[in-house]
């Protein structure tokens, strides 16, 4: 089943995120990699496994095995280093601030693909996730690398819209 017609089982009071959905796969703002990616990577992000499969199969023939491996890689990572950072960041006490993660993250460093989609996807999951410190961290690092506000804005508008897909399927199925 396609993403599209995944969001097609959604309820009628959810009738803006199904044309939502729409709207976002024909969207061109983003390449295909990095569309594609940040829909996979932020259905795994999700954690709901139909929404999951349908990304999946969405994806299947759009995707290289290196760039899929990677979107799941970055929901994965970004799963882990979420929570950590943004208990860094809410906790009184400064100084987990300044201690190492002591996390395993090399995947950041070494993706499979080009380290700015890696950092798209990444980012996306964050939204979705609410950790201020790791969108942050992942927003410099795609305006240095000279990714538009459009572009970044594509992919959490895809974050967003995969979130409520996400919820509204968990409480109605």
């Amino acid at each position: 089943m396609s993403l599209k017609e995944f969001a097609g089982t959604l309820p009628d009071y959810a009738k803006d995120i199904r044309l939502n959905v729409g709207s976002l796969l024909n969207e061109t703002i983003l390449n295909d990699q990095r569309k594609y990616g940040t829909f996979l990577a932020c259905a795994h992000g999700s954690g709901h496994k139909p929404l999951v499969e349908a990304a999946e199969a969405e994806c299947a023939d759009k995707l290289s095995p290196e760039a899929a491996n990677a979107a799941r890689a970055a929901a994965v990572v970004m799963a882990m280093n979420n929570v950590y950072y943004r208990f860094t960041h809410l906790a009184g006490n400064q100084e987990y601030r300044n201690m190492p993660a002591k996390l395993r993250m090399n995947v950041i460093g070494a993706p499979g693909i080009d380290k700015v989609d890696f950092e798209l996807f990444s980012l996306a999951v964050s939204a979705m996730n609410g950790c201020g410190m790791c969108i942050d961290s992942h927003e410099a690092v795609l305006k240095k690398a000279g990714v538009t506000a459009e572009v970044i804005q594509g992919a959490v508008r895809i974050a967003a819209v995969m979130q409520a897909v996400g919820t509204v399927h968990a409480a109605t199925s």
